[in-house]
């Protein structure tokens, strides 16, 4: 007979007490600390879900090495972040903001992936809500099953009677467990069925994809465990001012970690954007000051980024420091480092800082480019339109080498960039068509740039 007993637990974090406080201990939010029914059920109750044999130990030298098949896609974008394609027994959690679009990529690589047999549980819309979807999106896939299904239980059960080449869980807040008698979506429910999911994935090798919500800071709502129990998150990002969206690796066992797709979102579903650098630069009829064009690296992609910088006397007192997309605090020391080494004040000054295109830039060969539409917004002084950057600020003043320079310059020169300013300290290169310009001290960028 099972035993029950109530905990407090945190629906931030998932931390566990025996009584109810105020402040959680964990992450230290005030009011998360929710009573929840436990229910203990016998050790082998999962094997009663997911029948299977007992695994015995086995020395490493004696397991066969074997090649995992990918399955390959029609989206060479969820291909390149996945690592490759699906790796078979694999689980994947897909979150990002209410409408950004994460039922519908799936849903598109469902219809468009041929010679597969898909099942789509559904927890939050009906069947008549996904195939007014798929008739828009289009695609010809007649194996994929949809089901409304909020117990995992019952889940598995179908999925065994179709024998499904991939799973999607839409979503996994609402789907329950009988295991745990708490109400759906709390972290109890989420982590049990959560953990069902994946050993049933494992043990029938078949690659599940789990759509999960956010909290308002953007993390994923729900146990930290949920990301260490699966093996692959990816974080799918976007303004909805923009029609474009961004599909980041956050963790991926079975590929790099920092991979990046770019989509955009039309009437017809998600269209993948194979060169995103034209994308991300502005087009203009006239060179204006304040605008540079940095080279940065997403994973193994080199991608071109456009740095707008306005700067202008301070009206009020407090001079302000404004960022969108670049890290404010890297903002302040670069603005120092100009200070003190090149004489360039920016205290009685505004500073606005913008990666265009709605893209979050953290590659540190950015600063470079930060630092010439700096200066060039500060003097007025347009930068000419075939010159890109790529190189790190020390707080010394000096101009540091960047990994993968020739990607960069790959890219740079395959958009029409002929001049490309880079660190003295990178190796040298041979480039095609491009003069190179190398930089040792942040002073020479004044020097050789608006001289």
């Amino acid at each position: 007979m099972s035993k029950t007993k109530t905990v407090f637990i945190c629906q931030n974090c998932g931390t566990n007490s025996p009584k109810w406080m105020g402040k959680c201990p964990g992450c230290e939010e005030w009011n998360t600390m929710v009573e929840e029914i436990i229910t203990k059920e016998p050790a082998n109750s999962i094997n009663q879900i997911i029948p299977t044999e007992k695994p015995k130990p086995i020395l490493l030298e004696e397991v066969e090495s074997i090649q995992l098949k990918r399955i390959t896609t029609d989206d060479p974008e969820f291909n390149r972040v996945l690592g490759g394609g699906i790796v078979p027994g694999s689980v994947v959690l897909i979150g990002g903001d209410p409408g950004i679009g994460k039922s519908t990529l799936l849903i598109q690589i469902a219809m468009k992936t041929y010679g597969k047999k898909f099942l789509y549980v559904s927890g939050e819309e009906s069947e008549q809500q996904i195939k007014l979807r798929a008739e828009r999106i289009g695609g010809k896939n007649k194996e994929v099953y949809v089901y409304t299904e909020t117990t995992v239980e019952t889940i598995i059960q179908q999925a065994d009677h179709i024998h499904p080449d991939i799973i999607i869980i839409d979503s996994i807040q609402t789907i329950q467990t009988q295991r745990v008698e708490s109400a759906m979506g709390s972290v109890s429910q989420i982590r049990e069925t959560a953990g069902i999911i994946q050993q049933y994935a494992k043990k029938r090798n078949i690659p599940t994809f789990i759509i999960g919500h956010i909290t308002k800071e953007g993390y994923i709502a729900g146990p930290k465990v949920l990301e260490h129990i699966v093996d692959t998150v990816l974080q799918f990002e976007g303004d909805r001012n923009y029609t474009y969206r961004i599909l980041r690796t956050l963790k991926n066992r079975f590929g790099s970690a920092s991979e990046l797709g770019i989509y955009e979102m039309r009437g017809e579903g998600m269209r993948p954007v194979l060169n995103p650098s034209e994308m991300l630069i502005t087009s203009r009829e006239e060179p204006v000051s304040g605008v540079a064009i940095a080279t940065t690296m997403e994973g193994m992609r080199a991608l071109l980024v456009e740095v707008q910088a306005l700067v202008t006397p301070s009206v009020f007192g407090t001079p302000q420091r404004s960022s969108n997309g670049f890290d404010s605090k890297r903002l302040n020391m670069i603005l120092a480092v100009l200070e003190k080494r090149c004489g360039f004040y920016f205290g009685t000054k505004d500073v606005f800082l913008n990666i265009a295109g709605g893209i979050r830039v953290d590659d540190p060969a950015t600063d470079l480019a930060v630092v010439a539409a700096l200066l060039s917004s500060f003097q007025d002084i347009p930068i000419k339109e075939d010159v890109c950057f790529a190189g790190e600020i020390g707080l010394s003043g000096e101009v540091r080498a960047v990994n993968r320079i020739e990607q960069r310059l790959g890219e740079a020169e395959k958009l029409g960039y002929k001049n490309f300013f880079l660190s003295k300290y990178n190796p040298k290169q041979q480039p095609k068509s491009s003069q190179l310009t190398y930089l040792r001290k942040v002073e020479d960028i004044v020097n050789k740039l608006f001289n």
